[in-house]
């Protein structure tokens, strides 16, 4: 359900809009399945029809979908941190980025905060990271 929001959010920054078929497309899915989500999305109050137009986000399908957006930007800049790069790792994010308790959120944002005031680097030929003094 997350995945669908955050791809209508994405498709109404670009497009102003969303539709069946692009949500599909974005999320390599089939249109009928794509449907019943979208149907079940608009029932549990996150999207709202507009005739000849698509869906767009209710104000809760908003927030829902902007926590989603704040927790894998966070969770990309901690992946970076750490010397992965986050393009790599994309499945891992998605992944992680939906089974976080606002607990281990939290934890996560200051661990990478920490990692951003103290960063550390890699000395030629080595896998091992070390603190920057």
């Amino acid at each position: 359900m997350e995945d669908y929001l955050e791809c209508i959010f994405d498709l109404e920054s670009t497009k102003g809009y969303a539709c069946v078929s692009d949500v599909a497309e974005a999320l390599r899915l089939n249109r009928a399945s794509t449907s019943i989500m979208v149907k079940r999305l608009g029932k549990l109050g996150f999207l709202r029809y507009e005739p000849y137009r698509g869906f767009a986000l209710t104000p809760e399908g908003s927030r829902v979908a902007e926590k989603i957006r704040k927790r894998h930007a966070m969770l990309a800049d901690l992946f970076q941190l750490m010397g992965l790069d986050h393009r790599d790792h994309l499945s891992d994010i998605e992944g992680i980025e939906h089974h976080l308790s606002e607990r281990a959120f939290r934890r996560f944002a200051e661990l990478a905060a920490h990692l951003r005031s103290h960063p550390f680097h890699r000395p030629a030929g080595s896998n091992r990271p070390t603190p920057v003094t």
